[in-house]
């Protein structure tokens, strides 16, 4: 059975829907839920479902990325992975660590890519005056936010919408989505998933 990490950075709300889909439908194993803050409240949630965590904390290493990765990676490596998904994971990896795990890392992000790539998507869409917004997940490259679409959900814009309610209403399709792609991933089906329009 595949093999699946998971890395977080806070609550874990997509992380713990990818835990669920897994255990419920026997496509793959979470065997590793691992965060960049020992405080990450996903830890405890993952820990309550059976699921091993780790947790090294970056702040220690200042700007050494190369240090904190290699920690990091320590736990990653003992879990064997077969596939590493990003789920609010909130450091940005360096290429030396992406390179490992090519062709085998995703990464969920609230916005429709190639639009909006990196932080605050949901206030960059309102004012551009996008009339759609949404979710992606993709493959993970060594450029942010980059590697190829696998899928993609589409969120309508509504009068009066605040980047916090537009990202409430992006986040329930998150959860819809990142189950879906990586139930096809790991069944070796790289075709992207659509969901459009959906409220």
């Amino acid at each position: 059975m595949t093999r699946v990490a998971i890395l977080i950075s806070g609550g874990g709300s997509n992380m713990l829907r990818l835990v669920q889909d897994m255990l419920a439908g026997g496509h793959a194993e979470p065997v590793l839920v691992a965060s960049n803050d020992p405080e990450a409240s996903g830890l405890a949630k993952a820990a309550a479902l059976g699921v091993p965590t780790a947790a090294v904390d970056h702040r220690g290493f200042g700007r050494d990325r190369a240090g904190f990765e290699a920690e990091l990676l320590k736990p990653i490596l003992a879990a064997r992975p077969d596939v590493l998904c990003l789920a609010g994971f909130m450091r940005v990896l360096t290429p030396a660590f992406v390179r490992q795990f090519e062709g085998r890392m995703l990464n969920i992000h609230p916005s429709l890519l190639p639009k909006y790539p990196g932080l605050h998507t949901h206030q960059r869409a309102l004012e551009a005056g996008d009339t759609q917004a949404g979710c992606t997940v993709h493959e993970v490259t060594a450029e942010l936010d980059a590697g190829p679409v696998l899928g993609q959900a589409v969120v309508p814009v509504q009068p009066g919408d605040t980047a916090e309610t537009l990202a409430a209403r992006v986040l329930v399709q998150e959860h819809r989505l990142y189950p879906l792609v990586l139930r096809q991933f790991v069944a070796g089906d790289r075709r992207p998933v659509f969901l459009d329009h959906v409220q």
